[in-house]
């Protein structure tokens, strides 16, 4: 296989992971997280978002936890921001890259933002020039590439519309997300080819979760593709209110261990990464998803 020698993941625990937990955690958990992680190897960590507090409460205090951050040099910090005002709010905070997303689903469009998918580019096009003018880094969240829990199946027709789209505006780079973890390893590889049309390689990554358990067999068929770049979320936390039955993102000691085994490089400490994701789950009062953290858990216990 010809597979990258070099594989960046970017851990989005810190937010995505987080935004949907019932019971606050502390702003100083949070900036904790984020140290650990950088202490284990992270070069990328998406650490918050600036939406409205009504809609994610759990973020509330996204300033907050931007100045509280210990920042390590070459290490890039994102934020998710949805709209004008929340990039004036995260400009504030100097971030190193904001996030914007899109769905491939009219209905998961609609239903996640209130609006249709057009109309969320339209939103997004003045955050894109904007973040430029700051000399800010976009990244494009492509959601529901393959699967949505209102339209079912999702063609590449549909990936493709949208990464046009979201080039026509100048985003810069193009996450392909499973977001309701319904993808197989050929489906993931139609959406990602689309993807990879538009966008150099080195601007393209993918976004798995792993409700059926097949996210690790996803990011090995986008390593056939040459793609190199990944999102998890230390200690698989997270999911998605709009997507029923959707479990949290692949988690990142997983795919540490896999790419480990591979031969990829990371530059990711793997215990670290565990004690990372240890923490967390103690703060949250419960076990890691990540199966790979349960076993060398275990093991040190024993």
């Amino acid at each position: 296989m010809n597979f990258p020698n070099h594989v960046t993941l970017v851990d989005v625990g810190p937010r995505d992971g987080l935004q949907n937990e019932k019971e606050p955690v502390s702003t100083a958990h949070k900036a904790q997280l984020v140290a650990m992680l950088q202490g284990a190897g992270l070069k990328e960590i998406e650490v918050t978002s600036f939406v409205s507090p009504k809609w994610v409460p759990q973020m509330a205090d996204n300033a907050a936890v931007m100045a509280a951050i210990e920042r390590q040099p070459g290490v890039r910090y994102s934020v998710l921001t949805p709209n004008m005002k929340g990039l004036e709010s995260a400009l504030l905070t100097r971030p190193d890259e904001v996030v914007v997303f899109a769905a491939a689903s009219e209905a998961f469009s609609q239903k996640n933002i209130n609006c249709s998918i057009a109309e969320s580019i339209e939103r997004f096009a003045p955050v894109v020039e904007a973040a430029h003018a700051a000399g800010i880094k976009v990244r494009g969240a492509l959601s529901c590439a393959v699967g949505c829990p209102y339209e079912g199946d999702i063609s590449a027709d549909q990936v493709e519309r949208v990464v046009l789209l979201m080039k026509a505006i100048g985003v810069d780079h193009l996450g392909v997300a499973d977001t309701i973890g319904v993808g197989t390893p050929r489906k993931v590889q139609a959406a990602m080819e689309r993807a990879l049309k538009h966008y150099p390689l080195v601007e393209v990554s993918g976004h798995f979760h792993d409700t059926y358990g097949q996210a690790l067999a996803n990011i090995y068929a986008c390593l056939e593709l040459g793609v190199h770049h990944f999102d998890t979320s230390v200690a698989g936390l997270g999911g998605c209110p709009y997507a029923k039955g959707a479990t949290g993102n692949v988690a990142s000691e997983d795919v540490v261990f896999m790419l480990n085994g591979l031969g990829i490089e990371t530059g990711i400490d793997l215990d670290k990464l565990v004690d990372a994701g240890a923490f967390i789950s103690g703060v949250l009062g419960r076990p890691p998803v990540s199966r790979v953290a349960r076993a060398l858990l275990a093991k040190r216990a024993g």
